[in-house]
């Protein structure tokens, strides 16, 4: 992208402090000499997946934060935590206020199963779990039942499947010295789990995980691995696929070598870790005394290849099967969610977009919408790790640099002095950049005492009179 120099100031925000948000602000701020940003946030805390989504035992992971507090620090860049889209100021009104806004706010819900029993107690989603032990405060009250069963069922087999039944099944002394939440720490010291089965609809051909997250949990210490060899078994189509992915070839081969080094027999004491291919869930089984699972009705399947795609789907067979659980969760995909004055694909939980320019409708004639675009999940579903955010915003970028050389977009708003008239009006109480600092510290220096990174503040009403002093 080429460095542009426009005579008028660029006023905008980018909304979400994730990733994505980071890496458009930061681009934008590169490219664009004149422009001065907002990162507004739900939250009173920046950085997104990578404070609440990113395991606690993946501390190399949130180096990037160190990149992302650059940006936030840049004298042209400010940040308003605590501030909900929707709820205390609206689309429009933003709009309004910038010449250019920026969405990316992730992935905030979930995608469901729509089986019986799905609202049964003890079922959560995986992405609860991750909010719960990484400190999110929408979380800090879930308190999920680790203690009166040994057995726990993690629907679907990605990476985020793979880091929630690590945390279950990892030596809980590991995690001591990790910023994992107080409550997550000290339900994991009382945990009665002893045994964490993974299934998956289709086979360790087309599991979703990459070979750094499998290899890392089948490392576990004191962990037995079971893989039942006959759902090894590869065939011609297996063999294709295999050949054409360098990444399944190494997932798989994980799992052939896993499941021939195997002991044959458990030995006492060690945590189970089972990885259940070819099923689905049919039902969830509940107990007969209360509304809590007591285990997961699961039908066996097999592959049939979509026609017209040539992609491989699982279809039922019309076997099934129990498997006894006290502890479900579901790890089949986050969603994003939209809000008033958005175009929102709900089928696919993005926002319909060309090269992360907004669309206002969906057909096969699309209208774009003036200075409104798109970044991150929001704009491509959740997939990727987080350094793909930074290809997707600069694709967004170009996008906006592009419109602005044409004069697609006058910069001539408030900006700035807009927002803080409109949030101040409305005795909105929101977090600046010195707040979150005030937060950092706090955390930071109560973590110090314990041999921890941080001691995370996960109430919102402490968050709030933390960040205020």
């Amino acid at each position: 992208m080429q460095r542009v120099s426009i005579s008028q100031l660029l006023r905008k925000p980018t909304w979400g402090s994730g990733p994505a948000g980071f890496y458009t602000t930061e681009k934008i701020l590169k490219y664009h000499n004149g422009a001065k940003i907002d990162i507004v946030d739900r939250l009173p805390t920046p950085f997104g997946l990578v404070r609440s989504g990113v395991a606690p035992d993946h501390p190399e992971t949130k180096i990037v934060t160190n990149q992302f507090s650059r940006v936030a620090s840049n004298e042209r860049c400010s940040f308003f935590g605590n501030v909900s889209l929707g709820r205390d100021i609206s689309l429009s009104e933003i709009r309004e206020i910038y010449d250019i806004v920026v969405l990316a706010y992730g992935a905030e819900s979930d995608r469901i199963l729509n089986v019986p029993g799905e609202n049964l107690l003890g079922i959560h989603s995986a992405r609860e779990f991750v909010w719960w032990y990484n400190g999110h405060p929408d979380c800090n009250n879930m308190s999920p039942d680790l203690e009166n069963t040994d057995t726990a069922v993690i629907l679907g087999q990605g990476n985020v499947a793979l880091d929630v039944a690590r945390i279950l099944l990892r030596p809980t002394s590991e995690l001591e010295t990790t910023d994992i939440a107080d409550h997550a720490l000290e339900a994991l010291y009382k945990s009665s789990i002893r045994k964490v089965c993974l299934v998956g609809r289709r086979g360790p051909v087309q599991a979703a995980c990459t070979a750094k997250e499998l290899r890392e949990i089948l490392g576990t210490k004191d962990l037995s691995i079971h893989i039942k060899e006959c759902d090894l078994s590869s065939s011609s189509a297996d063999e294709e696929e295999l050949k054409n992915s360098r990444i399944q070839r190494r997932v798989y081969e994980l799992f052939s070598k896993a499941s021939a080094s195997r002991h044959p027999h458990s030995i006492s004491g060690q945590k189970e870790l089972h990885f259940v291919f070819f099923r689905r869930p049919d039902r969830f089984l509940p107990s007969l005394y209360n509304s809590k699972v007591r285990g997961v009705s699961i039908e066996k399947t097999s592959l049939a290849e979509d026609v017209g795609s040539g992609k491989r789907y699982a279809v039922g067979t019309g076997q099934f099967e129990d498997l006894d659980a006290g502890l479900v969760l579901k790890s089949i995909g986050y969603k994003s969610v939209s809000v008033p004055g958005l175009t929102f694909d709900e089928q696919r939980g993005v926002v319909p977009n060309l090269k992360g320019r907004v669309l206002k409708n969906n057909s096969s004639h699309p209208i774009l919408e003036d200075g409104l675009y798109v970044a991150g999940w929001l704009k491509r579903g959740p997939t990727g790790i987080i350094a793909t955010n930074l290809y997707c915003a600069e694709e967004t970028v170009g996008s906006i640099l592009e419109d602005l050389e044409k004069g697609a977009v006058r910069p001539n708003r408030h900006g700035r002095p807009g927002l803080v008239q409109a949030l101040e009006g409305r005795g909105i109480q929101y977090v600046t950049l010195s707040g979150w600092e005030r937060i950092d510290l706090r955390e930071k220096a109560e973590g110090n005492l314990r041999n921890r990174p941080r001691t995370k503040i996960t109430d919102w009403a402490e968050l709030l009179r933390v960040a205020n002093g």
